[in-house]
């Protein structure tokens, strides 16, 4: 991999560098990282998941994240950690455990990559 790109993906786990349609997410994955445990002291991912979960619930609350409503006669389709419902015509509502995922932040991560790999695909 080279160093541009290795570079340009710290940007993006950092909130240095923007991804369309992430800043939300980099700010939780963000939020998630601070104070998190490294090396030895590492807990299991249980405990990590649920300490996160809180975490994650109490920046939701904060930043009034919380969707209020959802239709869910609405009902589009699921696959295996996710259920899709129409939120209007434009948007979807996608509603995830994260269950491949040993803890939120993982997750987080992983949408971000998604969001930067299709950038990238679209610029080559």
């Amino acid at each position: 991999m080279s160093n541009q790109l290795k570079n340009e993906l710290h940007n993006v786990i950092s909130g240095k560098s923007h991804v369309k349609f992430g800043t939300t997410i980099q700010a939780i994955a963000c939020y998630l990282r601070n104070g998190a445990q490294s090396g030895s002291k590492v807990e299991n991912s249980k405990q990590i998941r649920e300490q996160e979960t809180k975490k994650l619930e109490d920046f939701i609350s904060k930043e009034s994240l919380w969707i209020q409503s959802i239709g869910f006669s609405q009902y589009v389709s699921e696959g295996a950690q996710q259920r899709v419902y129409l939120k209007d015509s434009n948007h979807v509502l996608k509603l995830n455990d994260a269950i491949y995922y040993i803890s939120w932040a993982e997750y987080f991560y992983n949408l971000l990559f998604h969001h930067f790999s299709l950038l990238i695909q679209l610029m080559i």
